[in-house]
């Protein structure tokens, strides 16, 4: 398997060096670069363009929120392929909803252990979104609220759109319903679970977990776990 490439944004000194050695002695994780400040790490995603970056929110001279807003606009642009790992000690709900419409892959926890963390990377990596169980309640409530507040107002954050299972996604589940043992690990997709605490739970392994999710991303029709997280709850397929 070929190392996931890696760029670390945080301003706290101490911190990021912490996350680069610990980063570093994990196989198959190669830290490609590191900035303190939003400014300097746009240009370095641009530039060494990695597998994933991992913003902190506190940054100085611009919120993490904004440079994955700025740097998602970005790759919209360019192509380029690049996940964002939101890191960050702040789990209110308006942070944590406006960092996914931000455009932001995964939202991590800075107070959980590395190892945790070196499986978000690699779950956001391949492509499936990590919602750190800390903020499991805060995303559960939002989507059973429904859409955002009737009185929107320009002074609050951007908020994810929450739409419910179209007439077209019902018809595929009619024709291919979820299995037993998918409702259960959509269950535990919906609690944030990894494919590897899904594989302990469920004492299977975390190949079989890989294809089951991939069967419930293609019968929700779903493009990542969040969105099959979304479409769970909408449904009432998880209650």
């Amino acid at each position: 398997m070929s190392e996931i490439s890696i760029v670390l944004i945080e301003d706290h000194d101490l911190t990021r060096m912490g996350l680069r050695a610990a980063l570093q002695s994990y196989t198959g994780l190669r830290v490609v670069g590191e900035a303190a400040n939003a400014t300097q790490g746009l240009k370095l995603l641009e530039n060494s363009k990695p597998d994933v970056a991992v913003v902190d929110i506190g940054l100085p001279d611009m919120d993490g929120i904004e440079l994955t807003r700025k740097f998602k606009r970005y790759l919209a642009e360019t192509g380029q392929m690049t996940k964002v790992l939101i890191l960050t000690m702040d789990h209110s709900e308006d942070a944590v909803l406006a960092a996914f419409a931000a455009g932001a892959d995964s939202y991590y926890m800075k107070e959980t252990s590395i190892n945790k963390l070196t499986e978000a990377i690699q779950a956001t990596f391949y492509g499936n979104s990590w919602i750190d169980p800390a903020i499991a309640n805060v995303v559960l409530r939002k989507m059973r609220q429904g859409l955002p507040g009737d009185s929107p107002s320009a002074d609050k954050p951007k908020t994810v759109k929450i739409e419910a299972l179209a007439t077209e996604y019902e018809q595929v589940l009619e024709t291919y319903p979820l299995t037993q043992r998918e409702l259960e690990i959509l269950e535990l997709i919906v609690a944030g679970c990894s494919n590897g605490q899904i594989a302990e739970k469920l004492y299977i392994t975390v190949g079989t977990v890989k294809t089951h999710v991939r069967n419930i991303l293609n019968k929700l029709c779903a493009d990542d776990r969040t969105q099959a997280a979304v479409r769970a709850l909408r449904s009432g397929l998880v209650a």
